[in-house]
């Protein structure tokens, strides 16, 4: 299927809930496929990403299929958004608002803001701001590590803000910023920008040298079991439940596969790892025995990173922490260039 026709296939299900719900006040296309041609082909590991703005409380509705095309719905607010001052200055909100991703919008307020947010989004001040939030995110992450809490609490608070500093090269590039994909995504844009000799600096923050493919595979195929078993047990509601489902299934594991097949085995370790944290948190809330049976996969997993005990994690933390100042002078170099076109 081609990216047109998905979107197509998206826009069809955001009128039929409108006709359900008249609390949505406004929906527009977020994720992976922002920017992406309508002739492209739609991978079957990529799923069409869309938000709902609604007046009233707001969530993640989740993964699902629709016409044949996996979905993934989440509802925020006009509060959530903001001013087109704090969607300029955000680097979640501002890249997908800076073009025309607007599905609906009645009262005109999404249109109002992407115009604000379109003229402004290459404005040196913005930029800088977007960079700093990216940047105070993977601090405040990093210095809040704990030591008490079960492994994959542990790795998820570790993994999650080290792997932020690959979207600070791509923030300052003006370039929208991806989840499972974001290592590759900055070794494009390192390279792009003539900083392609920082990028291998850059996935060792993540795995520390990292594994050759074929042990990357190993890892990926316990990831689909305890997948399926996470799966099968859900019960207890999670943020991320949605993405622990069998609908959501490719966008993991066929989008590693994927990644791992055409040389990315190391970038592959972030969702691999991401995704086994998440599937602990669900087995240990609905199914402790598996859990405990299933963990020395996600253990090896978190092994072939570096950061297999608390001094790792803390030292691998830091170290990202001491190295960020020469980071913040790439960003500063890419934006400058970025901006001047």
């Amino acid at each position: 299927m081609r990216v047109g026709q998905a979107r197509a296939v998206a826009v069809d299900w955001v009128r039929e809930q409108v006709r359900r719900d008249p609390g949505i006040r406004g929906a527009f296309f977020s994720g992976s496929t922002v920017g992406v041609s309508g002739d492209a082909v739609l991978p079957v590991w990529s799923d069409v990403d869309v938000l709902l703005v609604r007046d009233g409380p707001a969530g993640k509705l989740g993964k699902f299929r629709h016409r044949g095309v996996l979905l993934e719905v989440t509802a925020l607010t006009w509060a959530d958004l903001g001013s087109a001052e704090d969607v300029l200055g955000s680097w979640v909100f501002a890249p997908l608002l800076r073009t025309d991703t607007v599905i609906m919008d009645p009262t005109g307020r999404l249109a109002a803001l992407r115009q604000r947010v379109a003229a402004g989004f290459a404005d040196p001040v913005w930029v800088r701001r977007r960079c700093a939030g990216v940047c105070r995110r993977i601090e405040a992450g990093l210095r809040a590590l704990g030591e008490g809490a079960p492994l994959h609490e542990q790795v998820t608070a570790w993994l999650f803000p080290t792997s932020v500093l690959a979207l600070l090269p791509v923030v300052a590039a003006l370039r929208d910023p991806t989840v499972r994909r974001r290592y590759v995504r900055a070794r494009e844009v390192l390279t792009g920008y003539g900083f392609g000799d920082r990028y291998p600096e850059l996935l060792a923050s993540l795995d520390g040298g990292g594994v050759g493919p074929g042990r990357v595979r190993e890892h990926l195929a316990g990831l689909a079991v305890t997948f399926d078993e996470a799966a099968r047990v859900a019960r207890t509601p999670f943020s991320f439940s949605a993405d622990v489902t069998p609908a959501g299934r490719p966008v993991v594991v066929d989008g590693s596969a994927e990644l791992i097949g055409v040389g990315a085995h190391r970038e592959a370790m972030f969702w691999i790892v991401a995704t086994f944290a998440r599937c602990h948190a669900i087995l240990a809330a609905d199914a402790p025995g598996r859990e405990r049976a299933l963990r020395p996969a996600f253990e090896a997993a978190v092994a072939d990173l570096g950061v297999g005990s608390v001094v790792d994690r803390r030292r691998r933390a830091e170290e990202l922490l001491g190295s960020l100042p020469r980071w913040r002078v790439v960003a500063d170099a890419v934006a400058g260039r970025a901006v001047a076109g």
